[in-house]
């Protein structure tokens, strides 16, 4: 069975959007700032790119990928991404942690709509088989794997930026966790760290 491996970019104050994030503003007022390192250099929602993650980003990004073969994410992720048009763009089947469950799409979306964490990562190891799970977010998902000892691999990518105001990744994360430097890479638009996740006895 393959690792459960939780990854999300933050700031250096440690926000994984910026204020007033949602559903048709994406990652919030400023916010797009944390994914330069994604679509290669700067962006804006308005003005968009015409460029490509390149470079150690790049390389960092496809060995991460390279084992996933399922995925976890919250309501929110889902709603804010417009549901990716419609269609999981991601290996294997997307399950989407909500307490909405009648909004279930079609199966050949590629969705999957489960109301209990558990459950959720119980269905994406399953489906991943011998392949990696990633949680992908947002952050409260991400809190809430860690806290319940789902989680082998956290990987944060860290941009060059501070917010000052949006959404903390460990907000009100009461939780005392060892973790494990096992890669770091760096580029212009961010630092990546993946950390091994220190199971502890008892």
């Amino acid at each position: 069975m393959g690792k459960v491996l939780a990854s999300i970019t933050t700031s250096v104050d440690g926000r994984v959007t910026g204020p007033d994030d949602g559903p048709g503003l994406g990652l919030g007022r400023g916010g797009e700032r944390l994914h330069y390192w994604v679509m290669g250099g700067p962006w804006t929602y308005e003005g968009g790119h015409d460029f490509a993650m390149h470079g150690p980003d790049k390389e960092f990004f496809d060995e991460l990928v390279s084992g996933v073969a399922a995925g976890v994410v919250g309501r929110g992720m889902y709603d804010a991404s417009g549901a990716w048009g419609g269609t999981n763009p991601f290996p294997g089947p997307l399950v989407v942690l909500t307490h909405r469950l009648q909004d279930q799409p079609a199966p050949e979306s590629g969705f999957r709509f489960v109301g209990d964490l558990h459950e959720a990562v119980d269905q994406a190891r399953r489906a991943a088989g011998d392949g990696d799970v990633s949680v992908g977010g947002g952050a409260d998902v991400i809190r809430q794997a860690l806290a319940a000892g789902l989680v082998d691999e956290l990987v944060i990518s860290t941009a060059p930026v501070i917010l000052g105001a949006g959404k903390r990744l460990f907000e009100g994360f009461a939780h005392d966790l060892d973790l494990e430097v096992r890669r770091v890479v760096s580029s212009p638009y961010a630092t990546h760290v993946r950390y091994a996740v220190r199971r502890t006895a008892g």
